[in-house]
């Protein structure tokens, strides 16, 4: 049976999950640790449950949800997956971005040598999730979907009662209310949606209350 563990990371309260099964396989997706306190939360956690990790997925390249890439690369010697769109030339360096956000300017890149491409499954133990594309927030964010496990890690795509903001390079608005709506939505209502930020919800809530869907319904 799969099970998911949330640490929340970074100052701007972002979620890095750890999701593994009974043969201690395990995957993290979106390493936002950020300082040695929050490396040794993460490591510890993984030495307790003697945990095999396997591979480290990103969503998207946003500075919170990358910057502890660097510690895994050192302590597991894992490179970080994602989608090509999101390094494709153009996009915003972790130097920039953190310019761009006011935080540290010193922040290291680990190089990506594999590309994760929508519909792909990223297998672990007797698991796998599976990659779908939702871009919007960033220009190819990915969702990692477990059906036997009937949960989905949204990134900063789709969040208890809001939406990722798309003001930042690369977003578009309609684009993400597109691949919430024929994505993510198209997933069982009882699926759980573990997001970037904040805390869980279901499909089903948030396609009846969240109001940037309400609103849609009522044009």
């Amino acid at each position: 049976m799969i099970k998911v563990q949330r640490f929340t990371f970074n100052f701007f309260a972002e979620n890095t999950y750890l999701a593994y099964d009974e043969t201690r396989e395990a995957v993290l997706i979106d390493c936002g640790c950020m300082n040695g306190r929050e490396e040794t939360v993460l490591s510890n956690f993984i030495t307790m449950h003697q945990l095999d990790l396997k591979r480290l997925i990103c969503t998207h390249y946003h500075t919170d949800h990358v910057i502890g890439n660097p510690f895994i690369y050192r302590t597991y010697g894992l490179k970080p997956e994602i989608h090509a769109g999101e390094r494709a030339p153009g996009m915003p360096s972790l130097k920039q971005q953190a310019a761009m956000l006011g935080m540290m300017t010193n922040l290291e890149e680990v190089d990506t040598e594999h590309f994760i491409e929508e519909g792909e499954e990223i297998r672990f133990g007797n698991s796998a999730l599976k990659a779908f594309l939702v871009p919007g927030h960033s220009p190819a964010s990915l969702a990692y979907y477990c059906q036997d496990g009937k949960f989905v890690f949204t990134g900063d795509a789709l969040f208890q009662g809001t939406i990722g903001r798309t003001d930042l390079w690369g977003g578009d608005f309609e684009t993400l209310i597109s691949s919430i709506q024929n994505k993510l939505f198209t997933l069982p209502d009882d699926t759980v949606i573990y997001p970037g930020h904040e805390s869980s919800s279901t499909i089903g809530i948030e396609k009846q209350t969240n109001p940037y869907f309400i609103s849609n319904k009522n044009l």
